[in-house]
C-alpha cells in the first residue's frame, strides 16, 4: 500500500534528524524513484511553487509580524494586569491569571509560541515568588499558550481554510467555545493545585477603581480581535486584508498609544517575522508537492478503502483520526502536520458526511497538544527556558493538565455543536 510506504519513508527520514523541509522533499522524490512511478521531477517544482501562490497565504507573514509587534510591546504586561485584577482573588489565582492571560493574548496574536513567550516572562517570576514549583509554572504556561491556536486569529485556522476551502469567516468563530472550554478545564486544575499545595490561596479582591484602570490600559489591545473578526464577519474586509489591518493596528498601539516600541526595533521584528514566514512558506511548498503526489496516486482513496474496513461508523473514524493526529504531532509541529494530514483526512471526513468546520477545530485542537508533548514541543521548550526548569521536572506536572486538555479534545470531537453552533448562530442573525 503506497500510503504506508510513503509515511514509513517519511518518518524514517525525519526521525534520522533530517530537517522537515528536506524530509518531505526527499520522501516525495524517493517514492517516485523507488516505486518507478514515472512522474517528471518538473511536476514537483511546479507543485512546490503552486503551493505558495494562493493569495490567502499573504495573510500568514502579516499575522506573524503583528504577533511579533504585540509580543515585544507592552500588550502582554497590560493583559496580565487586567487578568490579575479580575481573577487573582481565586484559589490558585496566579495560575488562573496565567490561563486567562494566555487566552486573551492568544486572541490578539494567534501564535502559541508568541503567547507563551510574552505571557511567560511576566507571570513565571510572580508564580515562583508565590511558592509555585518551577515545574508546574512551566507546565501550565506551555499548555495554556496553545489556547492561541483555537482563538479567532489562529494562524493554523488560516492555513486550514486555504487547504479545505472552508470559509475563514466561519473558522474564526468556530474555535472560540473550544478555547474557552480548554481555559475552564485548566482553571479547574489550577484551583485544585492551589488548594492541594497551599501555595496560592488567592489575593484580596480588587476595587472597582483598580478594575477600571486595568480595563482602560488593556482595552486598546483587547479591542484588536473585535475589530478584525468583526470586519471579517460583516464582510467589510477579507482575511488577507484583516492581516494587513492587524499589522497597522499593532504598530499604532505599540508605537503611538503605549509607546513601548521604538522605530529602531521594527527592522529586527520584521527580520524575525521574515525568518518565521520563510520557514512556514517553504514547508507549505514542500507539502504541496507531497500533496500532489498523494492526489495523483490516489493515496486518499486507498486510505478510505482501508478505513472503511476498520472504521464502519463515524465515531470509529473520529477515534482513529484523533490517534493519528496525536501520534504525528509528537514528531511534527502543528502547521506542517496539518499540511500533511489535511489532504489525506478531509476526503475521508467528507465520506462520513462530517462538517468541515468541525473537522478543522478537531484537527487544530489535537495538533496543539503536540506543542507541549515531550520531547519536541515548541511551547514546552519556551516555558522550560523561561522557568529554568528541566523537561523531566515539567513532565511530572504535565499529567493533570494533559488529562484536562485530552478531555476537552474528546468533548470537541464528539460534540460537533461546540464548534459549529456559534458560526451558525451568527450567520443566522
Amino acid at each position: 500500500m503506497l500510503a504506508l510506504t510513503l509515511f514509513g519513508v517519511f518518518f524514517a527520514i525525519a526521525l534520522a534528524g533530517v530537517p522537515l523541509l528536506f524530509s518531505i522533499l526527499a520522501t516525495t522524490v524517493g517514492i517516485i524513484w523507488w516505486q518507478d512511478l514515472g512522474h517528471p521531477l518538473e511536476s514537483i517544482l511546479l507543485s512546490f511553487v503552486g503551493g505558495v501562490e494562493p493569495f490567502i497565504l499573504l495573510a500568514v507573514p502579516l499575522f506573524i509580524f503583528a504577533g511579533e509587534l504585540l509580543a515585544h510591546g507592552g500588550v502582554g504586561q497590560r493583559i496580565v494586569a487586567f487578568a490579575r485584577v479580575l481573577f487573582g482573588w481565586m484559589p490558585g489565582g496566579l495560575g488562573v491569571v496565567t490561563v486567562m492571560s494566555c487566552t486573551m493574548f492568544g486572541g490578539v496574536s494567534g501564535s502559541a509560541i508568541a503567547d507563551t513567550a510574552a505571557i511567560g516572562s511576566l507571570v513565571i517570576p510572580a508564580m515562583i515568588a508565590r511558592g509555585y514549583s518551577r515545574g508546574f509554572a512551566a507546565a501550565l504556561l506551555a499548555v495554556a499558550g496553545t489556547i492561541a491556536l483555537l482563538m479567532p486569529l489562529s494562524i493554523p485556522f488560516l492555513v486550514y481554510a486555504f487547504i479545505s476551502g472552508v470559509s475563514m469567516r466561519s473558522l474564526s468563530m468556530a474555535g472560540l467555545l473550544p478555547a474557552l472550554a480548554t481555559a475552564i478545564a485548566l482553571i479547574v486544575v489550577c484551583i485544585w493545585h492551589g488548594k492541594r499545595t497551599g501555595c496560592d490561596n488567592g489575593e484580596d479582591r480588587s476595587s472597582a477603581a483598580e478594575i477600571w484602570a486595568a480595563t482602560r490600559a488593556a482595552g486598546p489591545a483587547l479591542l484588536m480581535p473585535v475589530i478584525i473578526i468583526g470586519g471579517i464577519w460583516t464582510g467589510f474586509f477579507t482575511p488577507s486584508e484583516s492581516a494587513a489591518i492587524a499589522v497597522f493596528y499593532g504598530l499604532a498601539i505599540s508605537l503611538f498609544y503605549y509607546g513601548d516600541l521604538s522605530w529602531r526595533q521594527i527592522p529586527q521584528l520584521l527580520l524575525n517575522a521574515f525568518m518565521t514566514s520563510a520557514t512556514v512558506m517553504l514547508v507549505i511548498g514542500a507539502t504541496g508537492a507531497m500533496a500532489w503526489l498523494i492526489t495523483i496516486e490516489q493515496v486518499a482513496v486507498q486510505m478510505a478503502e482501508w478505513i472503511q474496513l476498520v472504521a464502519t461508523e463515524p465515531w470509529m473514524f473520529l477515534m482513529l483520526f484523533n490517534i493519528c493526529l496525536l501520534l504525528l504531532g509528537i514528531f511534527i509541529e502543528p502547521l506542517p502536520a496539518m499540511l500533511l494530514c489535511a489532504p489525506l483526512f478531509l476526503p475521508l471526513a467528507r465520506h462520513f458526511e462530517m462538517d468541515m468546520v468541525h473537522i478543522g477545530v478537531v484537527m487544530t485542537a489535537n495538533l496543539a497538544i503536540a506543542l507541549y508533548t515531550p520531547p519536541v514541543g515548541g511551547t514546552l521548550f519556551v516555558a522550560a527556558k523561561l522557568a529554568r526548569a528541566g523537561i523531566g521536572e515539567i513532565t511530572r506536572h504535565l499529567w493533570p493538565l494533559m488529562v484536562a486538555t485530552f478531555a476537552v479534545v474528546i468533548l470537541i470531537t464528539y460534540m460537533p455543536s461546540l464548534s459549529t453552533w456559534l458560526p451558525r448562530f451568527i450567520l443566522s442573525l
